[in-house]
């Protein structure tokens, strides 16, 4: 198969209406071609592009920032030598003056398949940038790497934030270029927005069911986004980011566990599995113990549970990793009614909301957890009924 960067660098047709045009382009360390060039220096050496500025979303152009809101600077890029602008610094949407250097906007951006992951929001941004100054944006499309499915709550009216561009469900199962599409209708964009669509991408595929597994190398997009494992459990354990346990930052698997010195992770998974066991379904729950060399909890033994999505444990259909890190919560709650799950701190600048709620577009989720009525189905009815409706909504969007 073959991704829009790919297919940009082989054809110089698709690159002719960008003749004569200032060209930006938008990238991150995943932001590679099949042979592992960067986008950058791919797009650079084709000699009939005019490459006049680049753009670095969160984590920044090179990877160069590990955790949420540490912002990376404006810079000069020292082999092309143009101005290389963050959108995850002094702003996080482009400025008329940054817009003056261009024309058209190339976005290349490895997603991750979750409403949270801030490349949507960026993306969102850049479109309503580029609508007002009247500049290009097209999209170089990638996989999402965790296929189809859907699930989760959709964000609420007024839940808007860097983590939270729109009412998508928590995994929404379109591409960037897709995604691009629904905000230009869904926003009524006046915008000049192509897609430079993939080539044979099947994102109903074993083993990748998604990712191209076996044809394609995975490049961290974040630095705490290792591998397609971290990505298939990303849409529930990215919750754990707003609650006091560690998500595995500081180790060796982030986001594929959550863990903390004080909980009994073999009582958690009994817990989960007694109250809704078919919601474990497509995964391997493993109780384990680590121990984080940064972030929450570093330095200390942490009890933890990994979630496995890998090997014959895995079913891609069935594997639903919202509703099993909700479990989770909800399993803490009943065995100690009283722990302080909840972190109270600022995330992705929103200072009056809490994070967990930020995190899930709205307050429906930890208000579940903390119900001591509330049961699995209750969620379930919830979610259930945000999802199909997002899958209506999506089908005109699918391009694959």
């Amino acid at each position: 198969m073959r991704f829009g960067i790919d297919r940009l660098i082989a054809d110089a047709a698709l690159r002719a209406p960008l003749a004569g045009r200032r060209v930006a382009l938008l990238a991150h360390p995943a932001s590679v071609t099949a042979n592992l060039t960067h986008s950058l220096d791919a797009l650079a050496a084709c000699g009939d592009l005019k490459l006049t500025a680049a753009f670095g979303p969160q984590h920044g152009l090179r990877g160069d920032k590990q955790d949420n809101m540490i912002e990376s600077p404006d810079f000069s890029d020292p082999v092309h030598g143009i101005p290389v602008f963050s959108l995850y610094g002094d702003v996080r949407k482009p400025t008329d003056a940054m817009l003056q250097t261009c024309d058209v906007i190339l976005f290349d951006l490895q997603d991750l398949g979750c409403r949270i992951y801030t490349f949507i929001t960026t993306l969102r941004y850049v479109l309503e940038a580029a609508a007002k100054a009247r500049k290009a944006v097209w999209v170089l499309d990638r996989p999402n790497p965790i296929g189809r499915p859907v699930e989760g709550l959709k964000l609420r009216e007024g839940w808007q934030s860097f983590v939270g561009a729109g009412p998508l469900p928590m995994r929404h199962g379109l591409t960037l270029g897709e995604i691009g599409a629904w905000f230009v209708k869904t926003l009524k964009l006046d915008v000049d927005y192509q897609v430079i669509a993939m080539e044979g991408w099947q994102p109903d595929a074993a083993p990748g069911f998604g990712w191209p597994l076996g044809e394609r190398i995975w490049v961290n997009p974040s630095p705490n986004a290792p591998n397609i494992w971290m990505a298939r459990a990303y849409a529930g354990t990215v919750m754990v980011e707003g609650t006091t346990l560690s998500e595995g930052r500081g180790t060796t698997r982030p986001l594929e566990m959550f863990g903390a010195p004080d909980i009994d992770a073999r009582r958690i998974i009994a817990e989960m599995r007694a109250l809704a066991p078919d919601w474990l379904s497509g995964c391997a729950l493993r109780d384990c113990w680590f121990e984080p060399t940064f972030h929450k909890h570093a330095g200390r033994l942490c009890g933890g549970v990994q979630i496995h999505t890998e090997g014959p444990a895995y079913d891609h259909r069935a594997f639903r990793p919202w509703r099993v890190q909700a479990l989770a919560f909800k399993a803490i709650r009943r065995l100690e009614p009283d722990y302080p799950l909840w972190r109270d701190f600022a995330y992705e600048y929103e200072r009056d909301k809490r994070a967990i709620d930020v995190i899930n577009g709205g307050p429906r989720l930890r208000e579940w957890v903390d119900d001591a009525k509330a049961t699995p189905q209750n969620l379930d009815a919830l979610a259930t009924a945000d999802e199909q409706a997002w899958l209506n909504e999506r089908q005109e969007y699918l391009r694959y």
